[in-house]
This record gives structure tokens, sequence and C-alpha cells, in this order.
């Protein structure tokens, strides 16, 4: 431990005294663990928050949506699902606990006293906070007698207030929404941005007078969450929704399906693998740079050992064996791509946050503990790695010979 104790001190002293080398030499280090860093830190970050934004909704929750085939979309055809299919989920499917509608109502602009906003318009039905996760700040949500009833009552997101210069409590007020007036009696959570849209730029209305407002069209743009009433029956609930779903479209043996049903935690686990790879695939590219910074430094360390051979000779004459030398030049090398990584750290840290917070609506970057971890042992192992050369090179000089250099 003594001679490992003195080694470190005598590779920090060494690099202390060639203080302008050791800091370009370790230069190439520090650029590319601040790239990984910051690569790493904004794909984290936006993953982090894609999985926040559905850790709400649960396990137990399951979205049924359209889907047209790419064939069919290039020709112009696009499939809807229709009321039929939200009848067909409450009352012919076993095992569904909870069914909310989501509606889109098209060109439907809001109003305010001369000031205009262009939000999404959605209708839906009273379970939507508990099935979405979302509730409101202020006020309250649609309640059943407000469908039943076709009452003209909307709960609106937190931008519209901004849009529409609305008051900062606007409950009891009324907005223009398309052609009719509607009275505000809840404000949203702040959900925040995701993939560029503003989910706080929203008027949430009752679902039938959505319909209404539609013109009670057949197959609106529509999509429907519902939850399974056991958690462990959510993969039994999908297969008979599909087979329910096949069947309400008469879809024949063989024909592709034009819905998807989905569970919140697989999108999260689907998109957490895709940035999982993605991350993987950007570090690898960054950490090229890292590899060209273990070259400096061997090169550099490869200069060192021809210029301390006279050194190198003394301590052999005085005692110091094969294994000192090269602990002592390893340790050199380590201490050097570990410096690099360190600072590289900090300023990786920096530029993501840096660069998240430069970004309009992108979210806070996130540095994983292990990224931290992963990156300085992976320095100091590149140092390592490539000090093995020159410190086996400066190990292995006869000591007659190295007195003998000048």
């Amino acid at each position: 431990m003594y001679a490992f104790v003195e080694a470190f001190r005598a590779a920090l002293t060494s690099l202390m005294g060639h203080r302008m080398r050791s800091f370009l030499t370790t230069l190439g280090i520090l650029i590319g663990t601040a790239s990984v860093i910051a690569v790493v830190s904004l794909v984290q970050g936006f993953s982090k928050s894609i999985s926040d934004q559905f850790a709400d909704l649960g396990g137990s929750t399951l979205t049924l949506q359209a889907y047209t085939p790419f064939a069919e979309a290039s020709v112009g055809k696009e499939n809807r699902l229709s009321f039929q299919d939200v009848d067909t989920l409450r009352y012919r499917v076993p095992g569904v606990d909870q069914v909310v509608p989501t509606m889109f109502i098209p060109l439907a602009s809001a109003g305010f006293r001369g000031r205009s906003a262009s939000p999404q318009v959605l209708a839906t039905t009273a379970e939507y906070p508990a099935v979405r996760g979302n509730y409101p700040a202020k006020g309250r949500f649609i309640v059943a007698s407000d469908d039943r009833g076709r009452r003209r009552v909307a709960v609106i997101g937190d931008k519209l207030i901004e849009d529409l210069d609305l008051p900062e409590d606007p409950i009891g007020e009324f907005i223009r929404v398309g052609s009719e007036w509607f009275k505000i009696v809840g404000v949203m959570e702040k959900r925040g941005e995701i993939f560029g849209f503003n989910q706080d730029n929203i008027v949430l209305i009752p679902f039938d007078v959505g319909r209404a407002m539609t013109g009670n069209n057949v197959e609106p743009r529509m999509s429907v969450s519902f939850t399974a009433q056991n958690l462990e029956d959510v993969e039994a609930l999908r297969e008979r929704t599909k087979r329910a779903i096949r069947a309400s479209h008469r879809l024949r043996p063989g024909d592709e399906d034009d819905f998807r049903v989905e569970a919140a935690d697989s999108f999260v686990k689907q998109f957490e693998t895709i940035t999982g790879t993605a991350t993987a695939v950007l570090a690898g590219i960054v950490s090229i740079s890292l590899l060209v910074g273990g070259i400096g430094i061997m090169n550099i360390m490869l200069v060192s050992v021809t210029e301390r051979t006279r050194e190198i000779g003394i301590l052999k004459a005085l005692g110091a064996t094969r294994r000192d030398i090269l602990v002592q030049f390893l340790l050199e090398a380590g201490l050097l791509a570990l410096l690099g990584g360190v600072i590289g750290i900090v300023l990786g840290v920096a530029i993501g946050v840096g660069v998240a917070s430069l970004i309009p609506g992108f979210p806070p970057a996130s540095v994983p503990l292990w990224v931290i971890a992963a990156a300085a042992g992976f320095s100091a192992l590149v140092g390592v790695v490539f000090g093995i050369m020159p410190a086996s090179k400066a190990a292995g000089l006869d000591p007659i010979e190295a007195l003998r250099y000048e």
C-alpha cells in the first residue's frame, strides 16, 4: 500500500510539473466525456418527461384508437372509430370498468371579449380525470348531469387563460367555442408540452354536446380510454376487446385490424426501449472522441518516457522494480484521463442543462448517477488501456542504458 501511495504521489507531482501539457493531453478525454454526458442528459430528460406523462395512467388503462395502414392512408382513406364502438366496450366486453371516449371537435376556435385562440377542443365524459390521471386545479370537472342535460359548460387548460386574457380565476366566465357560448366550470392542472404539443391549450366539453356540435357524425375523430376491473386481467381484456371490435367492424378472418388496443404502460416501455437504443447509439458515436483522446494520452506518455529515461535509470539503480515503474506510469495515464473525465462530466451537465433551457418547451435535462459513474470509470479505463504501452516501455528499460541516455 505504501508503495502504491508513493507511486500516486510521484505521478501527481509529475503531472503538476507540466500543467499545460497535462491539460492539453486530457483535452480529448474532456471533450469526449462532455459530449457523451450532454447527449445522454438531453435524451434521458426527454425520456423521463414522457414516462412521467403516462405514469398516472397506471397499468390497468388501455386505449382503443383507429388505425389506417400506410397503403390506405396514401390514397386518402382514414379509418375512424364510431359511437357503436363505445357502446360495444361499455356493454359487450366483460371486465371493462370505466370507458372514456374523447372526441376531437374540428375547426372550433375560442373567443372572449374580442380576443381569440385556437385550442384543441375535446368532448369527453365525467370519468376522464380518473382514467387519464388529469384533474382540475380550480373548480370542478364535467359531471354526468352535464352530459345528460347537454349543458354548455367547459373545463379549460391553463394556457387558454393567457391566450384569451381571462381573469386569474376564470370560473363562471363565458367563452365562445365555435358558434356557441360555454360557461367555464374548471381549470385543469398544468401538463406542459409533449412532442411540441401544448397540453394546456385545451377546452373540454360534455361528450353529448360535442356530438351535437359535430352534427352527430357517425364516425368522428375519436379515441377511447378504458380501464380493467382487475389489473391481472389486462392482457385477456385486450384480446376480448380486439375480438369484439373486429366483430363490430365486420372484419373477416385474415383481414388486418383497422384499430389498435394499447396499454398505457406498454407505450412507456416501447418509448423507453427506443430512447435507450437512441442513447446507446448516440453515446457510441460521440465516444469515438474518447478513443481519440486515449491515443493522445498514449503519444504524450511515450514522449514522457523518452524525456525521463535518465530518471527511470536512477529509480531502477535505487532499487525500483519493473512493477514500481509500471504502476507509476499507469497511474499518470489514468489520472490524466480521470481528470479530463471529471471536468468533462461537469461541463457536459452544464451544456445539457443550458441546451434544454434554451429550447422552448423542451423538458429539463436529466443525468442519472449511473451515467456519471460510467463516464468517470470509462475515462480512467481509457487512460489505463492507452497507458499500458508507454508504461511497459518505461518498465522494460535497462538501468545501465537508461543512465547513459543523454
